[in-house]
């Protein structure tokens, strides 16, 4: 029986995919693996039977992603699964940033009690026209899952798209509009963009990637939208921007002292997958992926061990390895198996920067001390016996 515990409310339709064989546990301290949102875990003991995590949502950066893979934890993420629910707020965010929505509705219910609003409206609504964004020009940095989705909508919407992404995926490049102009200079795309939004995760080089040289870039008025990670952007640099007229207006979904109080901001509280669907989506892919994982060895959408995947279990055992990126491991690995006698039926052996994974199919009985063994290669930092 493997116990899983969720450190944040998941939807029941993500934990009834983990069935037969499974039950939630409210102590961390008990679980074989962890369904999270957005709690931190990185001021949290980490339990030693603690095999993986699984976050529903696409960022990571409230997990302590090296130290869990020098434990064998693996850490999933499940990207893809909200990215409509943030298309469509990105949509929203640019809607709002060309027409004074928002002005006029409060126009509205601050003149609600006058009898005579509708001869009003016909004079005040004027001071609250805005531009289209049909014919405007779409920066897209970064054509993951939602970058993607984000590019083609805007092109259904009349938006000329310019596209950025040095590592695109296979996957992404395939699903990209054809008519999104792909350019392998940023400063391309800002110099061009009446729109720019920003797609990428939040890691040391994309860090306050945002900053005043980037800003002085763009064209003078142009609309910014942040739905990614309000670490891209030097908020800062963009408090003078918007100050000084450079940026028209800020999009954000994330809400925090400064980015509130500045100029023609306008600040979602970070609704970008807040939809039932996202939810939906992102607690039953986390589920799955915890099955898989545990039960199989499989992993996918992991962010810190590669990308493994054997399929379903069909030998008389398969074990998984997680060792450091050195030579000689499988040699050792392969070695210390067949000197005790077990042949290896299949093998399929990755690497993600200094950590790698090794998912080995056997024909015979493992036993304790050839686990302990393979255990004591040095290097090795975790041995799992899977069947």
């Amino acid at each position: 029986m493997y116990k899983v515990h969720c450190m944040n409310v998941i939807d029941q339709a993500g934990t009834d995919k983990l069935g037969d064989g499974y039950e939630l546990t409210e102590r961390l301290e008990d679980a074989d693996a962890v369904l999270v949102r957005s709690a931190s875990m990185h001021d949290l003991e980490l339990p030693e039977k603690l095999k993986a995590i699984a976050r529903a949502g696409a960022g990571v950066n409230n997990i302590p992603l090296e130290e869990c893979a020098k434990k064998g934890i693996v850490v999933f993420n499940t990207p893809g699964a909200n990215a409509n629910g943030v298309k469509e707020l990105v949509l929203a965010g640019m809607l709002l940033a060309a027409r004074d929505i928002s002005g006029g509705i409060q126009w509205v219910h601050e003149n609600a009690g006058d009898p005579d609003i509708s001869k009003k409206t016909e004079k005040s609504k004027k001071g609250f026209a805005g531009t289209e964004i049909g014919g405007k020009t779409l920066g897209v940095i970064g054509l993951g899952a939602i970058g993607v989705l984000v590019a083609n909508a805007a092109r259904n919407l009349g938006m000329k798209v310019l596209g950025y992404d040095p590592y695109i995926s296979v996957e992404g490049a395939w699903n990209l509009d054809h008519h999104v102009r792909r350019v392998n200079d940023l400063d391309a795309l800002l110099e061009e963009s009446d729109y720019i939004t920003i797609h990428v995760p939040a890691m040391d080089s994309t860090n306050g990637m945002i900053d005043a040289d980037t800003i002085a870039k763009m064209k003078d008025g142009v609309v910014f939208l942040n739905f990614a990670r309000d670490l891209l952007v030097d908020e800062k640099a963009m408090a003078a921007a918007l100050e000084s007229g450079k940026v028209g207006h800020y999009v954000s979904d994330f809400p925090n002292a400064l980015s509130v109080t500045m100029k023609n901001a306008i600040v979602v509280p970070h609704l970008g997958a807040s939809t039932e669907e996202a939810e939906v989506n992102c607690a039953v892919m986390a589920a799955k992926e915890i099955r898989r994982y545990l039960e199989e060895g499989n992993i996918i959408n992991s962010v810190n061990f590669p990308k493994v995947d054997l399929g379903p279990v069909k030998s008389e055992g398969r074990i998984a390895i997680f060792h450091k990126n050195i030579p000689n491991m499988i040699g050792q690995i392969s070695t210390t198996l067949s000197s005790n006698g077990v042949n290896i039926a299949n093998l399929s052996n990755k690497s993600k920067g200094e950590f790698a994974y090794s998912l080995i199919d056997v024909e015979s009985h493992m036993d304790e001390e050839i686990l302990g063994k393979l255990a004591a290669i040095e290097g090795v930092y975790r041995i799992r016996k899977i069947q």
